[in-house]
This record gives C-alpha cells, structure tokens and sequence, in this order.
C-alpha cells in the first residue's frame, strides 16, 4: 500500500514538472531530459515512472481534467437549487477562472496532438466526456431541484461545452479585462441561460 501511494506521488511530481517545463519552453520542446533536470534527478528515475514521452503525455492529460474538474465541482457552485446558482455555474464556465487551473498554450498543445497520436486522441476524448457527465449531473440536480423544467438536458450540455470551447479559444485573442472581452462573455452568458426553461 505504501509503495503503490508514493509511486502515485512521484508520478504526481513528475507530471506536474512535466508541465511547469511545457508551461516554460512550451509542450513540443519539452522531452524527460528537461524535466529530470527541471526536478534535479536522472533520466532513468523518471522512465521508472513513465518509460515514454507520450506515456507521460497521457498523465498530463489525466492531470489537465484533474485540475479542469475543479472548476465545476468547486464548493463555490454548492448544490445548484436556485436559478443564481445555475447562473453562477454557467458564468464559471466562461470565466478565466480556467487559467488558475491550466495555462492556454499548454492545453492547445495538448488538443493539437489528438490530430497525431492516436492514444492521445483517445485519452482526450475521455477527458472531455468526463467534463461533461459532471456538467450534465449538475444540470440533473438542477431540475431534481425545481429550477428548471427541461428533458433535453444531454443536447444541452453539449452545446454549451461546444460553446465554452468556441468561446474560449476565441477569447483568448482578447485582454481579459478589456471591454470587448467582458461583451463577449455576456452574449456567450445570455445564450446559454437562454436554453433553460425556468420551472
């Protein structure tokens, strides 16, 4: 038991090295040399964890929902049974609060490789399904609680993840204080509460 939890947190470690270094010099450039040197140990502790790069991209993937799942299940969005409750949500969703969780060019990196890798694909793929379940629970609770009335809560919660990964690839080009930006939000806001109806 021990040696199954700290062969967790090693890996944990290297991960999370894995990505400061990515964060740093970018993602294609980073390679387990420069992360053994980032951590200050050899090459061969870290292919004891990972034996290779992609083997190590898949863990920064599995780190990426980790960290992304945060925002959704954060305390701060409580049980969702009241209609501000569900705009809270919503506004999380299309809030930078994203960034405090994973840096933009690290994760584009990261979606840019499920064109090559194939494993990669496939471990995004879950990612992104495990995302939405938890929006979709959310939704559920929603209407288990009497705020809103609608059936079609699946098609829901995929168009609001197609328009949270529109918007936010495309918000990125602005400064997030600017007032184009905060415009943005509010129109991408208004269409998505736009989908429920209010029980």
């Amino acid at each position: 038991m021990g040696r199954k939890s700290l062969t967790g947190v090693r890996q944990k470690e290297i991960i999370k090295s894995f990505y400061k270094v990515a964060k740093k010099i970018g993602l294609e450039n980073t390679s387990i040399a420069k992360v053994a040197d980032e951590m200050g140990i050899s090459n061969g502790l870290v292919m004891h964890y990972f034996k290779t790069r992609d083997e190590l991209l898949i863990g920064l993937n599995e780190y990426i929902l980790e960290r992304h799942l945060n925002i959704i299940t954060s305390r701060e969005n409580g049980s969702i049974d009241s209609w501000s409750q569900l705009q809270g949500l919503v506004e999380n969703l299309f809030s930078r609060k994203w960034n405090r969780y994973f840096d933009d060019g690290v994760f584009y990196s990261c979606y840019a490789l499920i064109y090559r890798k194939r494993d990669f694909n496939e471990s995004f793929r879950r990612y992104l399904e495990a995302l939405h379940a938890v929006l979709h629970e959310k939704l559920l609770e929603a209407k288990a609680n009497g705020v809103i009335r609608n059936d079609d809560l699946e098609e829901i919660t995929e168009i609001i993840f197609a328009l949270v990964d529109g918007a936010y690839y495309y918000l990125g080009m602005f400064a997030t204080q600017s007032d184009a930006y905060e415009k943005q939000v509010k129109v991408y806001i208004k269409h998505a509460m736009s989908l429920f109806l209010k029980a």
